[in-house]
């Protein structure tokens, strides 16, 4: 197998105005590829969107990405997807904490706009490929299918959030630093070298379109204040809440219990009902999972046929942890080798053979030891 593609290409570049889609697109550009810059407007009021190092969409970035296209060489264009963002990656978002599920923003925008939206209209302007700053490795195989496998560097490896992509999308996907075993610190190092003035800029971090982190201000905001109660395993009442979206299922701080459990130890969010606007806590261990069922399932490359073998990435700054899955009518069925924690509905599992990328899907529900054992 070999790193894809070999032959110069036109390549479209998303700048984000950060330090790694600015070096991802100088180095495609130095590999002899025709490079342009592109900086995604995705905010109809961008200065609201970042304070900080918060985020990727202000007016800030899209002057720091077009600073360094200017210093690549590459011609730059700014281009508005606010509204495509808006229905497919924010109101998604809102809808499924809405729905008692916990969301992941970066893989739907993956989905979404980078590998739909732009890629779409890339194509049809004649591009060839479009060139992100994720850290992952697209290989060509000798029968002329492609593979999206882990970063060189697990440390700063993000096929997670890439584990969407399907293989017609990955013929088409060029992540520059993916095959470097680099530190972050070395890639500043090469900006600076290259003269990007984004080389010392911190990193965009959290959700990009929600200012000041505060999610459950955020989400309060457009789902309004709706008081609950907090209960425990047995449906006794420990406390209130003003709105059961703004809990994740094993969250600890934050829940504003008057009095501790009876046996004093710390208690934890189980479960996160939007029907009855209930939010049920309990001890750790009852936060064991030992199987779940997965909807939406997306392959990098060919379905899996038949049970396999596999890791399982569930977060994506998490470890890998063993399962056995099967496929069926459209259902991923997954079972762990041991129980795993804080797995909640909303999340995506990606699947691994290796280093390389199976697919992925959503976490529909959930099968606890503890009810496994009642």
């Amino acid at each position: 197998m070999t790193q894809t593609p070999q032959r110069p290409l036109r390549v479209l570049a998303a700048m984000s105005g950060g330090v790694d889609s600015a070096v991802a697109a100088a180095r495609a550009a130095e590999a002899g590829h025709d490079v342009t810059g592109v900086h995604l407007a995705l905010s109809a009021n961008p200065q609201s969107f970042r304070t900080g190092a918060r985020g990727c969409c202000t007016i800030e970035d899209s002057r720091d990405a077009r600073r360094a296209a200017d210093v690549i060489g590459i011609p730059f264009y700014v281009w508005d997807l606010a509204e495509r963002f808006r229905e497919d990656v924010v109101d998604d978002f809102v809808a499924e904490y809405e729905a008692g599920r916990t969301p992941n923003p970066c893989l739907r925008c993956n989905e979404k706009i980078k590998f739909a939206a732009l890629l779409d209209k890339a194509l049809a302007l004649g591009f060839d490929a479009v060139c992100t700053g994720h850290y992952a490795t697209v290989v060509l195989n000798e029968d002329g299918t492609r593979e999206l496998h882990r970063a060189s560097d697990m440390a700063k490896d993000q096929s997670y959030v890439l584990g969407v992509l399907d293989e017609k999308q990955l013929a088409h996907a060029m992540f520059p630093l993916g095959d470097t075993l680099t530190t972050k610190d070395e890639i500043r190092a090469e900006a600076e070298r290259r003269g990007l003035a984004v080389a010392k800029k911190p990193d965009s971090h959290d959700i990009c379109f929600i200012a000041d982190g505060d999610t459950q201000g955020f989400l309060a905001q457009r789902l309004g204040r709706a008081d609950g109660d907090i209960v425990d395993e047995s449906g006794a009442k420990v406390g209130s809440h003003e709105g059961a979206y703004g809990f994740t299922i094993g969250q600890r701080k934050g829940l504003r219990i008057g009095h501790p459990a009876p046996d004093g130890k710390p208690r934890y969010v189980l479960d996160i009902s939007p029907v009855d606007n209930t939010v049920t806590v309990g001890p750790v261990e009852a936060l064991d999972v030992t199987a779940l069922t997965a909807i939406k399932p997306r392959w990098c490359g060919s379905a899996p046929a038949g049970p396999g073998t596999y890791t399982a990435q569930l977060r994506a700054h998490g470890g890998e942890t063993e399962v056995t899955a099967e496929l069926s009518d459209g259902t991923l069925g997954v079972t762990f080798a041991e129980p795993v924690r804080g797995v909640a509905p909303g999340q995506a599992i990606v699947l691994y053979d290796g280093t390389r990328v199976v697919g992925s899907a959503t976490i529909a529900t959930t099968t606890r030891r503890t009810a496994a054992l009642a």
